[in-house]
């Protein structure tokens, strides 16, 4: 029998007050949740069950060259970081500037770094052929952009709001609104998967995959803060979303996944 969204809601109850008692009791804060988080019934199938593969570059320093994509600032044309210009036309939805800084757990900027992004369009559909969902395609909107982070560890995006999008984690699941993003850090091989959601989202606390980071604080550094600094006149309106690579606020990252 399918499961309903009272049951996941009951499932991430449980999980909620797992982790208050072992807080508690004196264990250490996890932000990141675990990689067989039960409410979220594909995590099971989506982890790695082996360690991990260690590349002993004092052996062969070359290894790690050879195993990582090649990528240089030449590769970056002067539109990818605005997903509104990839085609002829213009795409449909409200347009968004999403901009803010890669910083290690010092708060120091993270310089010349790749940022790159993915969402569904304003429909809640992906451009994808593996795409399930009915919603209409914008043949004005792919969804995809990068850009470097700059002097300051400063990045920006124009782009538009993508649309929540049903799944099949249960019955009636539906992801909130978000922007996927990866970052790379020094090297090629230090690449971290996250996701930015939109301030007072209704399907927040249906979400199992947003509720799987159990830890409220660490939940919240995940959605953008509207700023009307940031907001383009008369075009789009404005996101700020800071990014922690580590330490105790360190953004929310999908490891194993």
């Amino acid at each position: 029998m399918p499961l309903t969204q009272q049951d996941i809601d009951a499932e991430i109850a449980a999980e909620h007050a797992a982790y208050a008692r072992r807080v508690a009791d004196g264990a250490p804060v996890e932000h990141h949740p675990r990689r067989d988080y039960a409410p979220y019934r594909s995590s099971a199938l989506r982890h790695p069950r082996q360690p991990p593969v260690t590349i002993d570059v004092r052996r062969d320093p070359e290894l790690v060259e050879l195993r990582s994509p090649a990528f240089g600032e030449r590769d970056l044309s002067a539109v990818d970081d605005d997903l509104t210009r990839h085609h002829h036309g213009e795409p449909i939805g409200e347009r968004i500037t999403v901009s803010g800084r890669l910083l290690d757990r010092q708060g120091r900027p993270v310089r010349g770094q790749l940022v790159e992004i993915w969402q569904a369009n304003a429909a809640g559909r992906y451009a994808h052929r593996r795409e399930q969902h009915d919603a209409p395609l914008d043949p004005n909107f792919t969804g995809v952009g990068r850009t470097l982070t700059g002097p300051d560890g400063s990045y920006r995006f124009t782009t538009v709001r993508p649309g929540p999008y049903p799944w099949r984690n249960h019955v009636g699941a539906w992801r909130p609104a978000h922007i996927h993003f990866s970052l790379f850090g020094p090297a090629f091989t230090q690449r971290l998967v996250t996701q930015m959601y939109f301030p007072n989202d209704p399907l927040f606390r249906y979400d199992p995959i947003l509720q799987s980071v159990t830890d409220d604080a660490a939940r919240q550094r995940l959605v953008a803060v509207y700023d009307h600094g940031l907001s383009v006149p008369e075009f789009s309106l404005g996101y700020r979303w800071d990014i922690v690579l580590d330490g105790p606020d360190a953004t929310w990252i999908e490891e194993g996944r």
